[in-house]
């Protein structure tokens, strides 16, 4: 599934890094597990990158890694930073990126394309961490 969601951009433990840019500030990349949610009552843990770039202030990335798409390809989707902040403290989103948090620690964010929805739960501290981040002055 590949989309981006209809706004425009203007879980388990992580490792973060800064990746010089030719931007005059780096880009805010974090690797973290998230769980993906099925009718299965065991769950998949997959790799996921969460992106911010200084020059698209207003917009994040979660993007899902080749192996699992059809196509082959990075699968990465564009967001408002503003619908993941506010989907850390209560449902929100009505177009292709919906986020909700679940229970204290963990949040679901739901994906829809026209192949389909996924459904990928986040570590609430994992995804402050990130925004936390993305806000802090650039240092190289």
């Amino acid at each position: 599934m590949s989309a981006t969601a209809e706004n425009p951009p203007a879980a388990a433990a992580g490792t973060a890094t800064v990746t010089d840019t030719t931007a005059p500030a780096a880009v805010v990349e974090e690797r973290v597990r998230a769980r993906v949610i099925t009718d299965d009552p065991l769950y998949r843990t997959i790799p996921v990158s969460l992106r911010f770039a200084p020059a698209e202030p207003l917009a994040v990335r979660i993007v899902f890694p080749a192996d699992l798409s059809p196509e082959g390809t990075d699968n990465e989707w564009v967001f408002p930073r503003a619908l993941l902040e506010a989907g850390l403290q209560a449902p929100t989103g009505t177009g292709d990126v919906r986020i909700w948090p679940c229970g204290r620690v963990q949040a679901v964010v739901e994906f829809h394309s026209p192949e389909g929805v996924a459904v990928v739960q986040f570590d609430i501290a994992v995804l402050r961490r990130f925004l936390r981040r993305t806000y802090a002055p650039a240092t190289r």
